[in-house]
Order: structure tokens, then C-alpha cells, then sequence
């Protein structure tokens, strides 16, 4: 899933290159080479109008092919014609095998460039760097098998490996993946998925919650509601055993996650009415942290609201609840008592929390 996206962005630098490849495959290596100039230059206009920046790495592309392409003209040497495209993919396989066998990324350093608006986490980078290693030993293979057949095998032969077989084994690759990831959305189609999200909120991907709660550490935003009454009392709910989560420990008044195409207001209001049963409360936005335990890791959004009717809790969601006085609060902290991320909100917002509400 997101790993498309990743490639999609990492393409830029690469165009000159596979804009040569295609037209020298149809028209010869000289209108390749005028093809891949022309189609460098007007990228490297585009990108630094776009982006008021120099692309070193489309400026090194497009000079990388014009020397392959002068050295096969001046020389008209066959052989050097035939291991061309060996010599283009090895310069491929070359980037990519540094990047995941050395600790010289320089895919991931490219993505500072190339990735905006994509934050990788350590499951979103694993993810990536497995089918970098794919692709490694695809080009790799590939190589070996053009040089082969350059030295080796008929003219005919080698026009198929050097070409057709090319594109059969990444449409090979590529429909594995496409058939890979509906696989696993069918495994996980009737579980709830949540967005995930970079540190400030913006929806990067989803993942099913069974995922989200497996250790993966995939940031996804959740919202806490604490419910004041009139006295300034804080109504707290103990979560159901049932939970796979902080099971039968007292919590926020509402907890829970935005689903995937919600928008945090409308996740915000569903969670309160399916937890208390209050509706149209007014809510005011306190602050937003990242939490992260053994199994997840959340971007929490805290608000505070006072009660405005009759609190009729879920007992499919919570086993009890009932208001609290900051007093009786602070003698139950530090006993295991409460979740430990409503300890740290009681810690650092408690004098926020009263000054709202006076």
C-alpha cells in the first residue's frame, strides 16, 4: 500500500533515465539520447519553478545516460551495444543494493527530496525495504542474464531477455504485490481500519486495528473527552475486561480511535454518544500528544466538556463509571489504578483542566 506511494514519489529522479531506455529501444541511442535531454531539461524547469530548488539528481541522470549513450555512438562496438542495458540496471541494482545491504541509504536519503508529506516508521521502512531487495535481485538477475546472452546466446535471444523479459518479470512482480495486498485487505475486511497519520495529524495511509495494535507502532489518532458536572468532578469510566487494551482499569470519561475516513469531529462526537450517551456537547480542545506503549502508538487529541444531561454508559464498551474529586483522584494515582496515559494527563493538565472550567 503505502510502499506504492513511496516509489510513485522516488520516480522523478529516475525519468530521464527510463524516458532513454524506451525511445532507444524503438528509435536507436541517438534519439534517445535527445529525448531523455530535452525530457531532463523540461523536468529540471518544472521541478525548480514548483519547488525553487536545484535537482542535482536529474541533472546526474540526464548526464549519466548522455555518457553511456556517446561511448555506445563513438565506439559502434555490438557488444558494447548489447551489455548497454546490463550497464544501466546495474547502475540501478548498484543504488538499491547500497541502500539496503550498507548503512548508506540512499533511497531514503533521496526521500528526503522526493517523499513529502510521507513519514516512514519502522514498519512503513521494513515494508520498503522489502521490496527493495526484491527489486535488487530482479535487476540483478536480469543483468547477469543480458550479459549472458550477449556473449552466448543469438541475436534473437538476446533482444527478448534484453527487452520483453524485462517488463514480464516486473508485470510478474507487480501483479504478486497488487495480488498480495487484496489478499491481505480481504483478511482484514471486516475489521475496522484507522488512519494513520505523520506528528501533526495529516492522514498518511490506514491499517486494520489488529495491526495498529500489534506492535507495528503505526501512528493513528484516538480522542480523549474528559466530562466535568457542576461541581467540577470528573466522571471517569473502568474499562470493560473485555477490552484488549488496559482491561478493567479506570480511564477518561471517552476514549477511542478515529476511523478511517472520519473526520475528528464526527469520530469525536460518535465516541461520546457510543460511551455515555451525551450528544451535542460542547467541546473545548485542550492539547494533542503521542502516546506509545508496548503494542501501539497513538496521536491523542484531549478535550474537555461539561455534562449537559444524564451519563447512560455502554456496558458492551465500560463495567462502570461514576464522577471523581480531584482529591480522591490524587490518592489513587501511582497504584496501578488508572491507565497509565490518563496519569500522565492528570500530571501535566490537571491545573488546565481546572482553569477552563472556572
Amino acid at each position: 500500500m503505502q510502499k506504492f506511494d513511496i516509489l510513485k514519489k522516488l520516480l522523478p529522479g529516475f525519468l530521464p533515465l527510463l524516458v532513454f531506455i524506451i525511445v532507444d529501444s524503438f528509435l536507436g541511442t541517438e534519439a534517445g539520447i535527445l529525448f531523455a535531454i530535452g525530457f531532463g531539461i523540461v523536468e529540471f524547469i518544472i521541478i525548480y519553478l514548483k519547488e525553487k530548488r536545484i535537482d542535482l539528481f536529474v541533472i546526474g541522470d540526464t548526464l549519466l545516460l548522455i555518457f553511456l549513450g556517446m561511448i555506445s555512438i563513438f565506439l559502434e562496438n555490438d557488444i558494447f551495444f548489447m551489455l548497454k542495458p546490463a550497464l544501466i540496471e546495474l547502475i540501478f541494482c548498484l543504488l538499491i543494493g547500497i541502500s539496503i545491504y550498507s548503512k548508506q541509504n540512499i533511497i531514503l536519503n533521496m526521500s528526503q527530496r522526493y517523499m513529502k508529506g510521507v513519514e516512514l516508521n519502522d514498519a512503513l521502512r521494513n515494508n520498503f525495504n522489502r521490496s527493495l531487495k526484491v527489486l535488487f535481485w530482479l535487476f540483478f538477475v536480469h543483468v547477469i542474464l543480458i550479459i549472458y546472452s550477449a556473449y552466448f546466446m543469438s541475436k534473437e535471444a538476446w533482444i527478448f531477455i534484453s527487452g520483453g523479459l524485462f517488463y514480464i518479470l516486473f508485470g510478474v512482480y507487480f501483479v504478486f504485490e497488487l495480488l498480495r495486498n487484496k489478499l491481505k485487505a480481504n483478511k482484514y475486511k471486516n475489521e475496522e481500519w484507522f488512519p494513520l497519520v505523520d506528528s501533526e495529524g495529516h492522514v498518511i495511509g490506514k491499517a486494520p486495528r489488529s495491526v495498529c495494535h500489534s506492535g507495528t507502532k503505526l501512528l493513528h489518532p484516538v480522542v480523549h473527552v474528559h466530562v466535568f458536572n457542576e461541581k467540577g468532578q470528573l466522571f471517569l469510566q473502568k474499562r470493560s475486561m473485555k477490552k484488549d487494551i488496559q482491561p478493567g482499569k479506570w480511564d477518561t470519561a471517552v476514549g477511542g480511535h478515529i476511523s478511517f475516513g472520519e473526520t475528528l469531529e464526527i469520530g469525536l462526537a460518535r465516541e461520546v454518544e457510543e460511551e455515555i450517551g451525551l450528544l451535542n456537547l460542547e467541546y473545548q480542545f485542550i492539547t494533542k500528544y503521542i502516546w506509545e506503549s508496548e503494542i501501539e502508538k497513538e496521536l491523542t487529541y484531549v478535550f474537555i466538556a461539561k455534562q449537559n444531561g444524564d451519563i447512560k454508559i455502554n456496558p458492551i464498551e465500560i463495567d462502570e463509571g461514576r464522577f471523581w474529586d480531584w482529591n480522591e483522584i490524587k490518592k489513587s494515582m501511582g497504584k496501578d489504578f488508572f491507565t497509565p496515559n490518563l496519569e500522565n494527563e492528570f500530571t501535566t493538565l490537571r491545573n488546565l483542566f481546572l482553569s477552563k472550567m472556572n
